[in-house]
Protein backbone atom coordinates (compact mmCIF):
# COMPACT_ATOMS: atom_id res chain seq x y z
CA UNK A 1 0.00 0.00 0.00
CA UNK A 2 1.84 3.59 -0.97
CA UNK A 3 2.73 5.90 1.44
CA UNK A 4 2.31 9.70 1.14
CA UNK A 5 2.32 12.80 3.29
CA UNK A 6 -1.86 13.19 4.15
CA UNK A 7 -3.03 16.28 4.41
CA UNK A 8 -6.23 17.97 5.14
CA UNK A 9 -6.93 18.84 1.36
CA UNK A 10 -5.92 15.40 0.58
CA UNK A 11 -8.20 13.58 3.09
CA UNK A 12 -11.45 15.65 2.66
CA UNK A 13 -11.48 15.47 -1.35
CA UNK A 14 -14.71 13.41 -2.68
CA UNK A 15 -12.10 11.69 -4.84
CA UNK A 16 -10.77 9.58 -1.83
CA UNK A 17 -14.45 8.58 -1.51
CA UNK A 18 -14.39 4.14 -2.38
CA UNK A 19 -17.32 3.29 -5.07
CA UNK A 20 -17.96 0.56 -2.21
CA UNK A 21 -16.24 -1.20 1.03
CA UNK A 22 -13.83 1.05 2.70
CA UNK A 23 -10.44 2.28 1.28
CA UNK A 24 -7.07 3.12 3.83
CA UNK A 25 -4.36 5.66 2.71
CA UNK A 26 -1.04 5.66 4.72
CA UNK A 27 0.94 8.70 6.15
CA UNK A 28 4.35 8.81 4.83
CA UNK A 29 4.93 10.95 7.95
CA UNK A 30 4.16 8.70 11.05
CA UNK A 31 4.57 4.95 10.47
CA UNK A 32 1.30 2.93 10.82
CA UNK A 33 -0.74 6.16 10.94
CA UNK A 34 -3.36 5.58 7.86
CA UNK A 35 -7.15 7.71 7.33
CA UNK A 36 -9.97 5.38 6.48
CA UNK A 37 -12.79 6.00 4.16
CA UNK A 38 -15.75 4.61 3.95
CA UNK A 39 -18.31 4.42 0.70
CA UNK A 40 -21.06 6.61 2.53
CA UNK A 41 -18.17 9.53 3.63
CA UNK A 42 -17.12 8.45 6.97
CA UNK A 43 -13.58 9.50 7.86
CA UNK A 44 -11.39 8.24 10.45
CA UNK A 45 -7.71 7.84 11.52
CA UNK A 46 -6.08 4.22 12.77
CA UNK A 47 -2.90 2.98 13.36
CA UNK A 48 -1.61 -0.22 11.60
CA UNK A 49 1.05 -1.69 14.47
CA UNK A 50 1.53 -4.92 16.45
CA UNK A 51 -0.02 -4.65 19.84
CA UNK A 52 1.53 -6.37 22.71
CA UNK A 53 -1.65 -7.67 23.23
CA UNK A 54 -1.81 -9.41 20.12
CA UNK A 55 1.60 -8.94 18.59
CA UNK A 56 1.57 -11.58 16.04
CA UNK A 57 -0.06 -9.81 13.07
CA UNK A 58 -0.39 -5.93 12.82
CA UNK A 59 -3.83 -5.27 14.03
CA UNK A 60 -5.68 -1.80 13.06
CA UNK A 61 -6.80 0.57 16.24
CA UNK A 62 -8.96 3.99 15.65
CA UNK A 63 -7.48 6.54 17.04
CA UNK A 64 -10.43 8.77 16.26
CA UNK A 65 -12.72 10.16 14.00
CA UNK A 66 -11.76 12.67 11.26
CA UNK A 67 -13.51 16.03 12.15
CA UNK A 68 -12.85 15.26 16.01
CA UNK A 69 -9.60 14.74 15.52
CA UNK A 70 -7.47 17.51 13.63
CA UNK A 71 -4.20 15.40 10.93
CA UNK A 72 -1.95 16.77 13.47
CA UNK A 73 -3.50 15.43 16.75
CA UNK A 74 -4.52 12.20 15.03
CA UNK A 75 0.32 11.99 14.26
CA UNK A 76 0.50 13.02 17.61
CA UNK A 77 -2.06 10.46 18.95
CA UNK A 78 -0.11 8.17 16.69
CA UNK A 79 3.71 9.00 17.99
CA UNK A 80 2.39 8.53 21.85
CA UNK A 81 1.05 5.13 20.87
CA UNK A 82 3.72 3.90 18.71
CA UNK A 83 5.91 5.28 21.91
CA UNK A 84 3.96 3.13 24.55
CA UNK A 85 3.98 0.07 22.21
CA UNK A 86 8.01 0.48 22.12
CA UNK A 87 7.71 0.37 25.85
CA UNK A 88 5.49 -2.96 25.82
CA UNK A 89 2.64 -1.02 26.86
CA UNK A 90 -0.32 -1.69 25.09
CA UNK A 91 -2.88 1.86 24.44
CA UNK A 92 -5.91 0.06 24.93
CA UNK A 93 -5.07 -1.08 28.51
CA UNK A 94 -3.69 1.93 29.72
CA UNK A 95 -6.80 3.57 28.29
CA UNK A 96 -8.63 1.45 30.56
CA UNK A 97 -6.37 1.75 33.12
CA UNK A 98 -7.24 5.72 32.95
CA UNK A 99 -10.45 5.81 32.51
CA UNK A 100 -11.15 3.32 35.54
CA UNK A 101 -8.41 5.92 37.67
CA UNK A 102 -10.79 8.78 36.25
CA UNK A 103 -14.09 7.06 37.67
CA UNK A 104 -12.41 6.43 41.33
CA UNK A 105 -11.26 9.78 41.69
CA UNK A 106 -15.09 11.27 40.53
CA UNK A 107 -16.46 8.42 43.24
CA UNK A 108 -13.49 9.01 45.70
CA UNK A 109 -14.86 12.81 46.52
CA UNK A 110 -13.70 14.51 49.13
CA UNK A 111 -17.22 13.97 51.23
CA UNK A 112 -17.26 10.09 50.66
CA UNK A 113 -13.82 10.08 52.08
CA UNK A 114 -14.60 12.30 55.08
CA UNK A 115 -17.75 10.29 56.05
CA UNK A 116 -15.36 7.33 55.89
CA UNK A 117 -12.61 8.31 58.08
CA UNK A 118 -15.10 9.19 60.61
CA UNK A 119 -16.75 6.52 60.22
CA UNK A 120 -13.89 4.11 60.85
CA UNK A 121 -11.80 6.34 62.50
CA UNK A 122 -13.47 9.01 64.89
CA UNK A 123 -13.28 6.80 67.85
CA UNK A 124 -9.56 7.25 67.88
CA UNK A 125 -10.15 11.39 67.69
CA UNK A 126 -10.01 12.97 70.53
CA UNK A 127 -12.44 15.81 70.06
CA UNK A 128 -15.25 13.50 67.70
CA UNK A 129 -17.96 15.89 67.42
CA UNK A 130 -15.88 18.87 66.62
CA UNK A 131 -13.77 16.98 63.58
CA UNK A 132 -17.07 15.43 62.37
CA UNK A 133 -18.33 19.48 62.35
CA UNK A 134 -15.19 20.51 61.18
CA UNK A 135 -14.84 18.40 58.21
CA UNK A 136 -18.95 17.87 57.04
CA UNK A 137 -20.45 21.83 58.14
CA UNK A 138 -17.00 24.00 58.00
CA UNK A 139 -14.76 22.26 54.36
CA UNK A 140 -17.89 20.34 53.23
CA UNK A 141 -19.22 23.06 51.34
CA UNK A 142 -16.01 23.65 50.02
CA UNK A 143 -15.36 20.51 48.36
CA UNK A 144 -17.93 18.01 49.43
CA UNK A 145 -18.03 16.66 45.36
CA UNK A 146 -14.33 17.67 44.72
CA UNK A 147 -12.38 14.58 43.67
CA UNK A 148 -9.77 14.36 46.91
CA UNK A 149 -6.61 14.06 44.87
CA UNK A 150 -7.86 17.43 42.83
CA UNK A 151 -7.81 19.38 46.55
CA UNK A 152 -4.54 21.34 46.32
CA UNK A 153 -1.82 23.08 49.51
CA UNK A 154 -3.23 26.56 48.18
CA UNK A 155 -7.01 25.57 49.13
CA UNK A 156 -6.57 24.32 52.07
CA UNK A 157 -4.25 26.81 53.24
CA UNK A 158 -6.89 29.65 52.49
CA UNK A 159 -10.07 27.72 54.17
CA UNK A 160 -8.00 27.19 57.38
CA UNK A 161 -6.63 31.32 56.90
CA UNK A 162 -10.35 32.09 56.54
CA UNK A 163 -10.91 30.66 60.36
CA UNK A 164 -7.82 32.00 61.11
CA UNK A 165 -9.36 35.55 60.21
CA UNK A 166 -12.57 35.28 61.90
CA UNK A 167 -11.16 35.26 65.17
CA UNK A 168 -10.66 31.35 66.20
CA UNK A 169 -7.10 30.48 65.81
CA UNK A 170 -7.77 27.80 68.11
CA UNK A 171 -9.75 26.33 65.97
CA UNK A 172 -8.02 26.92 62.56
CA UNK A 173 -5.45 24.16 64.66
CA UNK A 174 -8.08 21.31 65.42
CA UNK A 175 -8.60 21.61 61.49
CA UNK A 176 -5.38 22.21 60.06
CA UNK A 177 -4.95 18.59 62.13
CA UNK A 178 -7.95 16.78 61.15
CA UNK A 179 -7.15 17.56 57.96
CA UNK A 180 -3.49 16.06 57.79
CA UNK A 181 -5.04 12.71 59.91
CA UNK A 182 -7.60 12.33 57.16
CA UNK A 183 -5.60 12.68 54.18
CA UNK A 184 -2.68 10.49 56.67
CA UNK A 185 -5.28 7.55 57.16
CA UNK A 186 -6.60 7.99 53.32
CA UNK A 187 -2.97 7.30 52.24
CA UNK A 188 -2.25 4.47 54.51
CA UNK A 189 -6.23 2.61 53.24
CA UNK A 190 -4.75 2.08 49.77
CA UNK A 191 -8.49 2.21 48.90
CA UNK A 192 -8.86 5.97 47.91
CA UNK A 193 -6.49 6.34 45.25
CA UNK A 194 -4.83 8.81 47.59
CA UNK A 195 -1.01 8.90 47.64
CA UNK A 196 0.46 12.64 48.41
CA UNK A 197 -1.19 14.45 51.38
CA UNK A 198 -1.76 18.31 50.54
CA UNK A 199 -1.51 19.43 53.88
CA UNK A 200 2.06 17.52 54.41
CA UNK A 201 3.68 20.71 53.80
CA UNK A 202 1.50 22.69 55.58
CA UNK A 203 3.07 24.30 58.80
CA UNK A 204 0.77 25.59 61.59
CA UNK A 205 3.43 28.13 62.92
CA UNK A 206 3.65 29.60 59.12
CA UNK A 207 0.19 29.43 58.39
CA UNK A 208 -1.47 30.06 61.40
CA UNK A 209 0.88 31.01 64.88
CA UNK A 210 2.07 29.49 68.06
CA UNK A 211 -0.41 27.87 69.69
CA UNK A 212 -0.21 29.47 73.09
CA UNK A 213 -2.86 28.33 75.97
CA UNK A 214 -5.28 30.92 76.93
CA UNK A 215 -5.48 32.06 80.39
CA UNK A 216 -8.33 34.44 80.65
CA UNK A 217 -11.08 33.89 82.77
CA UNK A 218 -13.52 36.85 83.55
CA UNK A 219 -13.92 38.83 86.49
CA UNK A 220 -16.84 38.43 89.14
CA UNK A 221 -17.99 41.95 87.50
CA UNK A 222 -17.49 40.88 83.66
CA UNK A 223 -18.96 37.10 84.91
CA UNK A 224 -22.10 40.05 86.04
CA UNK A 225 -22.45 41.62 83.11
CA UNK A 226 -22.36 39.00 80.82
CA UNK A 227 -24.76 37.40 82.62
CA UNK A 228 -27.03 40.29 82.37
CA UNK A 229 -26.44 41.03 78.77
CA UNK A 230 -27.22 37.26 78.25
CA UNK A 231 -30.72 38.02 79.84
CA UNK A 232 -31.39 40.65 77.68
CA UNK A 233 -30.32 38.88 74.58
CA UNK A 234 -33.48 36.75 74.44
CA UNK A 235 -33.62 32.85 73.12
CA UNK A 236 -31.70 31.29 71.86
CA UNK A 237 -28.59 32.54 72.13
CA UNK A 238 -28.76 34.38 75.77
CA UNK A 239 -30.74 31.09 77.79
CA UNK A 240 -27.46 28.84 75.37
CA UNK A 241 -24.59 31.62 77.26
CA UNK A 242 -26.28 31.27 80.72
CA UNK A 243 -26.47 27.45 80.55
CA UNK A 244 -22.61 27.36 79.50
CA UNK A 245 -21.66 29.42 82.73
CA UNK A 246 -24.17 27.29 84.87
CA UNK A 247 -22.24 24.17 83.64
CA UNK A 248 -18.96 24.96 82.40
CA UNK A 249 -19.87 22.38 79.50
CA UNK A 250 -17.76 22.90 76.21
CA UNK A 251 -19.97 25.51 73.78
CA UNK A 252 -21.04 22.81 71.42
CA UNK A 253 -21.71 20.22 73.62
CA UNK A 254 -24.49 23.19 75.04
CA UNK A 255 -25.38 24.20 71.47
CA UNK A 256 -26.14 20.71 70.24
CA UNK A 257 -27.76 19.48 73.50
CA UNK A 258 -31.28 17.70 72.38
CA UNK A 259 -34.16 17.01 75.10
CA UNK A 260 -34.09 13.84 74.70
CA UNK A 261 -30.65 13.75 76.64
CA UNK A 262 -32.48 15.91 79.71
CA UNK A 263 -34.40 13.85 81.99
CA UNK A 264 -36.61 16.46 83.83
CA UNK A 265 -37.80 14.24 86.32
CA UNK A 266 -34.28 13.78 87.56
CA UNK A 267 -32.61 17.32 86.32
CA UNK A 268 -29.96 15.08 84.83
CA UNK A 269 -28.90 15.42 81.28
CA UNK A 270 -26.68 12.63 79.60
CA UNK A 271 -24.42 13.76 76.78
CA UNK A 272 -23.98 10.78 73.85
CA UNK A 273 -20.68 9.43 73.88
CA UNK A 274 -20.59 11.02 69.99
CA UNK A 275 -20.87 14.37 71.02
CA UNK A 276 -17.71 14.10 73.34
CA UNK A 277 -14.30 14.65 73.06
CA UNK A 278 -13.46 11.77 74.51
CA UNK A 279 -15.65 9.58 73.11
CA UNK A 280 -17.47 8.34 76.44
CA UNK A 281 -21.10 9.34 77.13
CA UNK A 282 -21.03 12.04 80.18
CA UNK A 283 -23.63 12.93 82.89
CA UNK A 284 -24.37 16.26 84.16
CA UNK A 285 -26.58 16.74 87.27
CA UNK A 286 -28.13 20.16 87.04
CA UNK A 287 -28.82 22.56 89.82
CA UNK A 288 -32.18 23.88 90.29
CA UNK A 289 -31.11 27.19 88.02
CA UNK A 290 -30.17 25.09 84.81
CA UNK A 291 -33.37 23.19 85.19
CA UNK A 292 -35.67 26.31 85.81
CA UNK A 293 -33.73 27.92 82.53
CA UNK A 294 -34.64 24.57 80.63
CA UNK A 295 -38.43 24.74 81.89
CA UNK A 296 -38.93 28.15 80.56
CA UNK A 297 -37.31 27.62 76.88
CA UNK A 298 -39.91 26.78 73.95
CA UNK A 299 -39.82 23.13 72.49
CA UNK A 300 -40.79 22.79 68.91
CA UNK A 301 -42.48 20.06 66.23
CA UNK A 302 -39.66 20.36 63.44
CA UNK A 303 -36.73 18.45 65.92
CA UNK A 304 -35.09 18.14 69.00
CA UNK A 305 -32.38 20.49 69.41
CA UNK A 306 -32.71 23.00 72.36
CA UNK A 307 -31.27 26.18 70.84
CA UNK A 308 -32.53 26.32 67.62
CA UNK A 309 -33.26 28.94 65.30
CA UNK A 310 -34.95 26.46 62.87
CA UNK A 311 -37.60 25.33 64.96
CA UNK A 312 -35.84 22.39 66.17
CA UNK A 313 -34.79 20.43 63.17
CA UNK A 314 -31.37 21.94 63.43
CA UNK A 315 -29.01 23.22 66.22
CA UNK A 316 -27.61 27.08 66.22
CA UNK A 317 -24.54 27.10 64.15
CA UNK A 318 -21.98 30.03 64.01
CA UNK A 319 -21.64 32.65 67.12
CA UNK A 320 -19.88 35.76 65.43
CA UNK A 321 -23.16 37.64 65.58
CA UNK A 322 -24.11 36.86 68.89
CA UNK A 323 -20.88 36.93 70.46
CA UNK A 324 -20.70 40.59 69.17
CA UNK A 325 -24.53 41.34 70.16
CA UNK A 326 -23.41 39.97 73.80
CA UNK A 327 -20.56 42.20 73.77
CA UNK A 328 -22.21 44.79 73.42
CA UNK A 329 -25.00 44.02 75.74
CA UNK A 330 -22.57 43.30 78.39
CA UNK A 331 -19.84 45.77 77.75
CA UNK A 332 -17.28 43.21 78.10
CA UNK A 333 -14.59 42.29 75.12
CA UNK A 334 -11.81 40.29 74.60
CA UNK A 335 -13.26 37.10 75.98
CA UNK A 336 -14.54 33.99 74.21
CA UNK A 337 -17.72 31.97 74.93
CA UNK A 338 -14.76 28.87 75.85
CA UNK A 339 -13.85 31.35 78.41
CA UNK A 340 -16.72 30.60 80.33
CA UNK A 341 -15.69 27.47 81.20
CA UNK A 342 -12.00 27.96 82.17
CA UNK A 343 -13.65 30.56 84.41
CA UNK A 344 -16.38 28.40 86.16
CA UNK A 345 -13.36 26.00 86.97
CA UNK A 346 -11.33 28.22 88.64
CA UNK A 347 -14.73 29.10 91.09
CA UNK A 348 -14.98 25.48 91.16
CA UNK A 349 -11.36 25.25 92.87
CA UNK A 350 -12.79 28.22 95.63
CA UNK A 351 -15.44 25.72 96.85
CA UNK A 352 -15.32 22.61 98.89
CA UNK A 353 -15.23 19.75 95.88
CA UNK A 354 -12.51 16.98 95.80
CA UNK A 355 -10.43 17.83 92.80
CA UNK A 356 -11.74 14.83 90.94
CA UNK A 357 -14.99 15.82 91.37
CA UNK A 358 -14.40 19.02 89.77
CA UNK A 359 -12.32 17.81 86.78
CA UNK A 360 -15.73 15.65 86.23
CA UNK A 361 -18.00 18.06 86.40
CA UNK A 362 -16.48 19.59 83.30
CA UNK A 363 -15.51 16.15 81.34
CA UNK A 364 -12.57 15.28 81.71
CA UNK A 365 -10.86 12.03 82.05
CA UNK A 366 -10.29 10.24 85.33
CA UNK A 367 -6.35 10.92 85.89
CA UNK A 368 -4.16 7.56 85.84
CA UNK A 369 -5.38 4.20 87.29
CA UNK A 370 -8.44 6.04 88.32
CA UNK A 371 -9.46 5.54 84.55
CA UNK A 372 -8.84 1.79 84.77
CA UNK A 373 -9.84 0.69 88.69
CA UNK A 374 -12.48 3.93 89.94
CA UNK A 375 -15.64 3.02 88.25
CA UNK A 376 -17.71 5.22 90.28
CA UNK A 377 -19.86 7.66 88.73
CA UNK A 378 -19.82 10.35 90.71
CA UNK A 379 -23.32 11.46 89.96
CA UNK A 380 -23.91 12.87 93.55
CA UNK A 381 -20.62 14.28 93.96
CA UNK A 382 -21.02 16.43 90.74
CA UNK A 383 -24.54 17.40 91.55
CA UNK A 384 -23.18 18.58 95.01
CA UNK A 385 -20.66 20.83 93.07
CA UNK A 386 -22.47 22.27 90.58
CA UNK A 387 -25.14 23.45 93.25
CA UNK A 388 -22.56 24.86 95.36
CA UNK A 389 -21.22 26.77 92.04
CA UNK A 390 -25.09 27.59 91.51
CA UNK A 391 -24.74 29.57 95.08
CA UNK A 392 -21.88 31.29 94.39
CA UNK A 393 -22.91 32.53 91.03
CA UNK A 394 -26.20 34.03 92.65
CA UNK A 395 -23.96 35.81 94.80
CA UNK A 396 -21.65 37.40 92.03
CA UNK A 397 -24.59 37.97 90.07
CA UNK A 398 -27.06 39.27 92.43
Amino acid sequence: MARMALTERFITSPKRVPSSGRADYLDSIVPGLAVRVTAQGHRSFVLIARYPSSPRNPTRRALGVHGQLTLDQAREKARTWLEMIGRGVDPKIEAERERAANLRRQVNTFGAVAEAFLERHAAGLAKQADARRTLLVDFGPLWRDRPINDIRPEEIARAVRTIVERGAPYQAHNALGYLRRMFTWAIGTHQFGVTISPVERLKPRDLIGVRAPRERILSDEELRSVWSGAGEMGYPYGPLVRLLILTGQRVREVADMTWPEFAPATGLWTVPAGRMKGGRAHEVPLGPAAIGLLADLPRFNAGSFVFTTTSGAKAVNGFSKAKDRIDALSGVSGWKLHDLRRTMRTHLSALPVQDLVRELVIAHAKPGLHRVYDQHAYQAEKREALELWERRLRAIIE
